[in-house]
């Protein structure tokens, strides 16, 4: 089975800085967990990375969401902790204008993946967005988002994107079962 780790903007901006939250540092030691089994069952890793520069405000992003966060090359744009030590040369990093990277779903096209797990930050917004774009992707695939790897700063919300990912038939894991 070809599986990939996809980790979801797991960066300092989203953990503690400009749109940091409560329960995001959390989520450091379970996301290390999963990329070393990933690692360790053969699987490969990828990261996505949230990528503004100093216009964003000018965004339509920005325009309904105006805090300026994860400008390339500041410190809120890196990824976060230990996370960061555990990319590797040959990780693949999707750097995105927005929630969504168009070139992971084609990246996953080409490399015909069975399985797919989305990992990290934010549920009701980044990862769900990527995790439906890899589901239409490879639809015969089997996309996953594991419950215990990933959060938002709205515990509600959390839960209606989770709920809402089980709806298109992206299931449901909690960390221990990859």
């Amino acid at each position: 089975m070809k599986s990939l780790l996809v980790v979801v903007d797991y960066q300092v901006d989203f953990v503690c800085g400009a749109l940091g939250f409560d329960g995001a540092s959390h989520l450091e030691g379970p996301i290390c967990q999963a990329i070393a089994a990933q690692r360790q069952g053969g699987g490969e890793v990828c990261f996505t990375m949230d990528t503004h520069t100093e216009g964003y405000l000018e965004t339509q992003e920005g325009k309904h969401l105006p805090v300026i966060h994860c400008v390339k090359g500041t410190p809120g744009w890196a990824l976060f902790g230990r996370v960061a030590a555990m990319r590797q040369e040959e990780d693949r990093v999707f750097e995105k204008p927005t929630f969504g990277s168009l070139a992971l779903m084609e990246y996953v096209q080409v490399g015909e993946y069975d399985q797919v797990t989305f990992i990290g930050l934010v549920s009701n917004i980044c990862v769900i967005t990527n995790a439906l774009l890899v589901k239409s992707a490879l639809p015969e695939a089997q996309v996953r988002v594991d419950c215990a790897c990933t959060a938002s700063f709205d515990p509600e919300l959390h839960e209606k994107s989770l709920d809402v990912m089980g709806g298109l038939q992206i299931e449901r894991i909690h960390h221990g079962t990859l």
